[in-house]
């Protein structure tokens, strides 16, 4: 059985399953029940300002929505994309970073010095590259005491300062300089050199990281991240996500309105291993992971644009590093940067089964921020006449 009470226009159901459990309350809980509803549904009737308020919010936020340009940032572990990101802060951004994010990047860059120098020390070892000057041997263990946990943990100034002269004494070994030459044998980050050529300045008790030092600081991107910049009015959202292996995972996450996929690849590691399994050719591994994105049906009418990156460091790896010694299907110069950059981009350009799609590359250096300018710009350019339509209905 069901009962009805009405007020003017609105009326209110109850069975009597409902009614017996309100009056296990007391013989007014029904009563009180049906006013308060009565009540909500008045208010539900009236639009104050503060909800008209809240409605215009939303719509000019709606609208902001539609007119954004999602761009996902994809490629393997430590191919340049949160250095990127960091360009797009520089460029479109504030242009400086924050007081609290130069002290974190300051730490940062303690930890870049003294973690790559470990590497160097044990690959050196492991290497059997005698030392220049053998005293150097007996400073070692001052440098590898730090272990992985109080790397993570952060490097104080007081901390790096005991060991800086050290780190700069032995980056000016023969020894260390050999070693860091058969780089590619071993696990290091690009910018090492760059912070062991600085060291001195690093460690003055004043040192405030520069927007250069910053774009060569490192460190891996755990999870999914998103920067929004306005550029022309325009709204462009940059989600980046880390390219190791177990952080894939996570990039579907991030598949569902996207504008551009922006790949990142390394193109000087042609000669180098994934940490993950030390087999796999890390370029690779790239053009493996390009493939299944290109190729995605989620990603049909996503444009894709090729960022081969890090282009300062293959053009110093090319004349030392043979090409041919790790794809045998390199037929071009092998001492020509150009040869090796576009053998490189037909790989990657092979692997798309929609051969009508275009098909979009630029060569990159992204810790260059005038190379990252003219770029994007290129970029912005292409992804805003491919979007034209929508954007002109907003």
């Amino acid at each position: 059985m069901v009962n009805m009470l009405s007020v003017d226009n609105f009326s209110i159901s109850f069975t009597e399953i409902e009614i017996s459990k309100l009056e296990v309350n007391g013989p007014d809980a029904v009563l009180l029940e049906c006013l308060r509803l009565f009540n909500m549904i008045c208010c539900f009737g009236k639009k104050d300002e503060r909800t008209k308020t809240i409605e215009k919010e939303l719509h000019k936020e709606r609208k902001i929505m539609r007119r954004q340009i999602n761009l996902l940032l994809l490629g393997s572990g430590e191919s340049g994309k949160s250095t990127f990101v960091k360009q797009m802060h520089i460029i479109h951004g504030a242009g400086e970073f924050t007081a609290d994010e130069v002290r974190a990047y300051r730490q940062q860059i303690y930890q870049n010095a003294i973690s790559a120098m470990r590497v160097l020390l044990d690959a050196r070892n492991k290497l059997g590259i005698a030392w220049e000057d053998p005293k150097r041997q007996v400073e070692v263990e001052k440098v590898m005491r730090f272990t992985v946990g109080d790397l993570l943990k952060g490097i104080d100034f007081t901390t790096f300062v005991e060991v800086a002269p050290i780190i700069s004494d032995f980056w000016n070994d023969a020894a260390i300089r050999k070693t860091y030459e058969q780089r590619n044998l071993f696990q290091i980050s690009d910018s090492c050199q760059y912070f062991f050529e600085h060291i001195p300045r690093i460690a003055m008790p004043d040192f405030y990281p520069t927007n250069r030092d910053i774009l060569f600081c490192r460190k891996a991107t755990r999870g999914i991240s998103e920067h929004i910049f306005e550029i022309n009015k325009i709204p462009f959202r940059f989600i980046d996500v880390g390219g190791q292996r177990s952080q894939r995972q996570k990039w579907f996450q991030c598949f569902t309105d996207i504008t551009s996929i922006l790949f990142m690849v390394a193109s000087n590691e042609y000669d180098q291993v994934i940490l993950e399994d030390r087999r796999t050719n890390r370029v690779v591994e790239s053009r493996s992971v390009f493939e299944t994105i290109v190729n995605n049906r989620a990603f049909s009418n996503v444009s894709i644009i090729l960022f081969m990156n890090k282009n300062d460091l293959l053009q110093e790896k090319v004349p030392k590093s043979d090409i041919r010694q790790y794809f045998t299907d390199f037929t071009g110069d092998h001492t020509l940067v150009r040869d090796v950059q576009f053998f490189l981009v037909d790989k990657f350009e092979a692997s798309r089964r929609d051969r009508a799609r275009p098909f979009f590359y630029h060569f990159t250096t992204a810790v260059d921020t005038e190379n990252i300018r003219r770029v994007f710009r290129d970029v912005r350019e292409s992804i805003l006449e491919q979007n034209l339509k929508t954007l002109m209905m907003q």
